[in-house]
Order: structure tokens, then sequence, then C-alpha cells
């Protein structure tokens, strides 16, 4: 019998072009699956054949677990303390061992071990298969369309499958059987049953991949694109930079009479792409990224990482799009936060930054307005700013000598002192529960605190746009943290 097994192991394996060491891994896990059955409870098996000689041996045995966790299955596990009773030195994570007695090959299921031998060849195949597609290091997966499954799309290349999930496709395209589709590699998962190449036609990377194809000087280094962002379907932003003066890394990816990007656009079901100059200045970065609006000005806040932007009115509509598509897509492009406004808007908001500031100098420093108004003229901020910048500079302000802004100074260090003391007693006023909501940093517990939220259902009450003014952070990010902070309300109902 035991020659027989080495025969048909041998067989086997050439058959399926597999290494026979899977061939015995398939027959050990059949022959352990077959023994486990003439056991009750959840028993661990296992089945060792030498492969020379076809003879093999059955061991039951337990994992051994620590004393303080507990036997979660007494049938396959192993308290250290008991363990040691029988092992001497073994130790946490180790398995015990003891031989039981072997089923002989004939009284095992042949359809069971047949089918447990089988599966094992055909996850060996694919696994082939994909290691050998995958070494080719390709980024975008080309294949034909074989089948739905449940909403998703398995495309087919080869004898390899990848999986389209329905989020991951251009809305509108309308995909059939046989039809030739390209999308990008996003990430494998073989733990997925028969397409587990994970595929995206949606992702900016498709799109940054599709122009590196077409346009040979990124693939040269002469040009590169620094970053994407798409409206899948209908319009998108890719912003570039060259690397060698001589060559025009707009007209470049254009191509001759549109070409190459028209050749983009066709494979992204009329996606309208435009095409951006990268600067490292954010401020330039973001006019190019607004186009074809026209910019009448910026104002940088680097603290919340967003831009006040002013156009006229002419250039209102195109700068926000249709839908805010443009200043979307503008945004994510470029990475910072943008705030359109027309000139009466910025100078409303001016005018009511202006007087905040006002308000916090005759407050904190107990001056009048006249003198919150110098120091504004100045260039003067905050109380920071006016504790801390060199004293050289605030005395070249002719409206003050020198004892005057001795003052100021020690009168802004006081009010900050204050204000910190203040601050870290509303911070110890913040429930833990709220301290340990996941996402939630220290210097957010702090600016919550400051604004009287103490609870986490204070948090979950806020609306989004009250959230964002709190931390500075953007849409999305507040968004989580409310439903995480709501998380609570709903446990248990289901």
């Amino acid at each position: 019998m035991n020659r027989e097994m080495l025969m048909l192991v041998d067989a086997i394996s050439r058959e399926k072009n597999v290494e026979r060491d899977v061939v015995f891994g398939a027959v050990e896990l059949a022959l352990a699956q077959a023994t486990k059955k003439l056991y009750e409870g959840e028993v661990d098996i296992r089945v060792a054949i030498d492969r020379d000689t076809g003879e093999y041996e059955t061991f039951r045995r337990w994992l051994v677990v620590p004393d303080s966790a507990g036997l979660q299955n007494p049938d396959a596990e192993e308290l250290l303390m008991d363990a040691r009773d029988r092992v001497a030195d073994v130790e946490e994570g180790e398995y015990i061992e003891e031989s039981v007695e072997s089923l002989p090959i004939g009284r095992i299921g042949a359809m069971a071990a047949k089918q447990v031998i089988l599966q094992k060849i055909r996850d060996a195949e694919r696994e082939m298969l994909l290691n050998d597609f995958m070494s080719r290091g390709e980024k975008i997966f080309v294949g034909t369309v074989k089948r739905m499954d449940k909403g998703d799309i398995i495309v087919e290349s080869g004898r390899v499958e990848g999986r389209l999930r329905r989020s991951e496709m251009i809305p509108k395209e309308n995909l059939r059987n046989g039809d030739r589709v390209r999308a990008m590699i996003m990430e494998v998962d073989l733990t997925l049953r028969g397409a587990p190449i994970i595929l995206s036609r949606s992702a900016p990377e498709f799109m940054i991949e599709l122009f590196r194809q077409e346009v040979p000087e990124i693939e040269q280094g002469l040009l590169e694109i620094k970053s994407c962002a798409r409206d899948p379907g209908s319009r998108a932003k890719i912003a570039v930079v060259s690397h060698d003066k001589r060559v025009d890394p707009i007209g470049t990816c254009v191509g001759v009479r549109g070409s190459r990007v028209n050749a983009v656009t066709t494979e992204l079901a009329g996606e309208r792409v435009d095409i951006v100059l990268w600067s490292e200045d954010p401020a330039q970065f973001v006019i190019g990224a607004l186009a074809p609006a026209n910019v009448q000005s910026i104002v940088v806040d680097e603290e919340k990482h967003a831009m006040d932007v002013v156009v006229d009115e002419e250039n209102l509509a195109i700068s926000i799009g249709k839908g805010g598509q443009n200043v979307r897509l503008a945004s994510d492009l470029t990475g910072w936060k943008i705030n359109i406004m027309d000139a009466a808007e910025s100078a409303q908001k001016h005018a009511d930054e202006t007087q905040a500031i006002r308000e916090l100098f005759m407050s904190k420093l107990d001056v009048d307005q006249e003198v919150a108004d110098i120091l504004i003229e100045e260039g003067f901020t905050s109380l920071e700013e006016v504790a801390y910048v060199p004293l050289q500079e605030m005395l070249e302000i002719e409206s003050f000598d020198e004892d005057t802004v001795n003052e100021l100074r020690s009168r802004a260090k006081d009010a900050l002192l204050t204000m910190e003391i203040v601050r870290e007693e509303n911070v110890e006023e913040v429930s833990q529960n709220l301290r340990d909501l996941p996402g939630l940093t220290v210097e957010m517990v702090a600016k919550l605190a400051d604004n009287g939220i103490h609870t986490r259902d204070e948090l979950a009450d806020l609306a989004v746009d009250e959230l964002t003014e709190i931390t500075g952070q953007d849409e999305e990010e507040a968004k989580a943290l409310i439903l995480k902070a709501r998380e609570h309300w709903f446990a248990g109902q289901e």
C-alpha cells in the first residue's frame, strides 16, 4: 500500500506539474481529516508521511497556552503548567504530541480524500500561476470580462482572474461578457477564492499609470506626475513637473493634436483631464489647479493647511465648478483645503478676523483700541508674537517707547500663562471616556475643552462643520470621529 501511495503521488505530481511535497501535504491533510472523525470535539491531528518509504505516523497534538489565558478549546489546548508535567522544557506557542493509531489508506473515504487532494492541487496550481503573473511586475491588468459575481466583474487574463468591484468601476460604464478591460492592480488577496487580484478603474493610480504608458518621457524620468485627483468618468486633474528644461510638461502630456491625453480619456469613458503644472510654492500650485478660473489673491493659513482664494464675480462659478467639482478636485490634487470667495466675502472675513484680534489684544493686554490697532497694523496677530518676537522688532515701532514695549511683552506673557492654566483645568474636566476615543490626539482634546466639549456625548452631538471649525480637520476625518463617538449609542441594539 505504501508503494502504491508513492506511485500515486508521483503520478499526480507529474500530471498536475506541482511539487511532490504539495501532493504529500494534501494526502496528509486528507488522512488527518478522516482521523478527526473518530474523535469527539475539535481535536488537532497531524499526519507525517515519509517521503522516501511512504510510511506514515499519526499524532494528536495540543497547543500550549499561557496559564492566565485559560483553555478556549480543551480538546486541542493545554495549559503551560500541565504541559510541563509531560514535557519539561516546552514553551508557550509550541505543541505537545501523542502518537495515535493511524488509519489505513483503504479505510479513508475515497471521495473525501480525492477531493482534499485535488483541492490542494488546485490551490497550488493557482498560487503558481499567480506568482508567475505577479513576477512580471505589471501594474495594469489586461483581460476580458468573464462573468458577474455579486455585482463584481471577474476579469480573466490567461488563467489568472482579477476582481473589479462595483465601487471601483467607472460610473455609468456598461461592461459585458467578452469585453476587453484594463484596470489597475491594487492588491492581491489570497484569501479570496477564484479571483485574488483586486482591480480598480476609478483609482487615481490607474490614470497615472495610463499616462505613464502613453508618455515615454515619464518612463525616461524627464517628466513626473506628482499627484492626481479624479471624479471617475467625469473629470480629473493631474499635476506634472519637468526635470528637463527642454521638455514642456503640459504639452508633452497632451501630445500632438491631443493624441496622448485623448487616448487616456477614451480608456476612461470620456473622463476630461486638466493637466496642471506642479509647483513647490503651494499658492502657485493652487492657482494652477483651479484653472480655468483666474485668481485675484490668496491668503495661506499654514496652521489649518487651508487657503482663502479670492476670485471676481465672473470667475466664481468657474472656480467652484458644477456641484463644487472644480474646487474639490483642486483640493484633492494639492492637499490643501481651498475656500473660494469673492472680494466682498474676503473683505468681510478680513474685517471679522481683524476685529477678533483687536478684541483679544484689548482684553488680554488691557489696552485701548488705538494700541491694539497699532499692533495689528504692524502685523501682530497673536499674543505669542507680542510676547516672543525679538525685542528689537518691537522697538522699531515708532508709536511705542521702550517702556511701553516691555510692558506689552510682560502683559502678553502673563496672559499666555493664565490662559494655559485655564486650558489645563479645562482638559482635566474632560472625561476619560472622551480621552480614550480612538483618533483623538492630546492637542484635539485641548481644543475641544476650550470649546466646552468635555464628554463623548457632547462630541457626538456636534455637526461636522462645527468639529472642523474647532479642530481644523478635513470633513471626512471629522465625520469619522463623530461617528466613532456615536457608536455607543447604537451598541446592543442589533
